[in-house]
């Protein structure tokens, strides 16, 4: 069984160029907020998209006055870098080459990326993109180091 998955962390600041031969230009940025990796898999489906986006955004990773993670994306008025990424599905348990067989095809995989997307801009946040199938540099200042990792199906 594969999962959608993600990559979260908290940032101050992330923003994400997407590189075209000998130029670059800048797709996405925010300040304060996540930026999430995300991972779509083969038999995934918009359950999955809708399960991680209302998670992304209801965890709880801001500190409150007390010092505790206690505060959501909203709570501090935060935003959200989003950026596809078929290599979360990578499987380098055999050899020293990863398979991404796991991956889901890239036209279903951009659809279920942008539910995603769309699904947390539903809920008020503000979300900001990398670009689908480009070649892209995310700078990245993790605040905390705050990193999690989710997966839409994973039993424990």
């Amino acid at each position: 069984m594969r999962d959608m998955r993600a990559v979260v962390q908290r940032v101050v600041g992330s923003f994400v160029d997407v590189l075209e031969g000998d130029t670059s230009e800048r797709a996405g940025t925010i300040e304060h907020g996540y930026t999430v990796l995300v991972g779509v898999a083969q038999g995934d489906s918009e359950a999955d998209a809708d399960w991680l986006a209302d998670k992304v955004l209801g965890l709880r990773l801001f500190e409150d006055a007390d010092g505790k993670m206690n505060l959501a994306l909203s709570d501090v008025g935060g935003s959200l870098l989003a950026i596809s990424q078929f290599t979360l599905l990578g499987d380098a348990r055999k050899g020293r080459r990863p398979s991404f067989t796991q991956a889901m095809e890239p036209g279903a995989a951009e659809a279920l990326f942008e539910r995603f997307c769309e699904r947390a801009r539903a809920q008020g946040c503000d979300v900001a993109t990398g670009r689908f199938r480009t070649h892209m540099r995310v700078h990245i200042e993790n605040d905390g180091p705050v990193t999690l990792l989710l997966d839409s199906k994973r039993l424990f």
